[in-house]
């Protein structure tokens, strides 16, 4: 038995999206805190399946496959594959669901649809955890995803499929074995009569390469006007795509900035390792 329930709903243009909804399993709460949980550019919701489990011990915490991603329909217009879409979206569903006020939890794109929710309605997110992303890209990272992106070869086995994944992100996960190679590769692919294939529209990498919005470049002034909402970045100590630096001026913008760096881990972290989930309990634990 799942421990999650199947969610659907509709975008403001028609599509029908996914997510996976993990109920509160502290009884005493009859309206528990909402934490939303957004993936990385290819990945979706199963990214989150180990966190999701950990919160929900606590927390109602729903994690979505992004339109173009997963279970979700594929956008016949892949223009719309923004992060300012994206967001629409997820509100979308927070107001489907009557949910409020939400934290929000976003890896990589997650987080940049982080920054445009905070900054579209301030009033509606309680926190933000943002997984290995700031308001800047760093050039290397956003070069090395635009070389893969929709431009991996087919595969023919599932071993295949995990040995594809580890020569492409072996630098960002040093310590990884067989099994977690095999368990990226299962998140990232689906079975089509016998065969993985990828589990995402590859017309995704059409904005990248034509339209700046796909990954905005520089997002301070956003930053700025959200400052007010509590924060914590998770950094992988090996990321190409948020530099220390970045993180130092984050600091130096917001004070109260809480940052944890993941040791031997690249972009982006799991958010399986233990410094991770200490740092998230103790972030959540502050908003309580």
């Amino acid at each position: 038995m799942s421990d999650y329930s199947e969610l659907w709903y509709r975008s403001a243009d028609g599509l029908r999206l996914f997510a996976r909804d993990y109920p509160c399993r502290d009884t005493a709460q009859s309206e528990p805190q909402v934490v939303l949980c957004m993936h990385g550019l290819t990945r979706n919701s199963a990214d989150f399946a180990g966190l999701a489990a950990h919160l929900s011990a606590r927390f109602r915490v729903l994690a979505v496959d992004v339109r173009g991603r997963g279970r979700s329909d594929r956008d016949p217009q892949p223009s719309n594959y923004t992060p300012l879409t994206y967001a629409q979206d997820m509100f979308t569903l927070l107001d489907h669901l009557g949910v409020q006020r939400a934290i929000l939890c976003g890896t990589s794109m997650g987080g940049l649809m982080s920054f445009v929710m905070a900054a579209t309605a301030p009033a509606r997110i309680a926190g933000m955890i943002l997984n290995d992303i700031g308001p800047e890209v760093d050039p290397a990272g956003l070069e090395r995803i635009k070389g893969y992106v929709g431009k991996m070869a087919p595969v023919t086995s599932w071993d295949e499929a995990a040995g594809q994944v580890r020569e492409m992100n072996a630098a960002a996960f040093p310590d990884f074995g067989d099994d977690d190679w095999m368990t990226f590769a299962r998140a990232l692919f689906r079975e089509v009569d016998g065969v993985p294939v990828l589990n995402y529209d590859t017309a995704i990498a059409q904005p990248l390469d034509q339209d700046e919005a796909a990954v905005p470049q520089d997002l301070w002034p956003l930053f700025a006007a959200i400052a007010a909402i509590p924060m914590l970045v998770v950094r992988g100590e090996l990321s190409d795509i948020l530099a220390p630096a970045c993180v130092a001026t984050m600091r130096d913008k917001k004070p109260d900035l809480q940052v944890v760096e993941i040791p031997r881990r690249g972009h982006a972290p799991t958010l399986d390792e233990p410094q991770a989930r200490a740092a998230i309990d103790a972030f959540l634990g502050s908003l309580a």
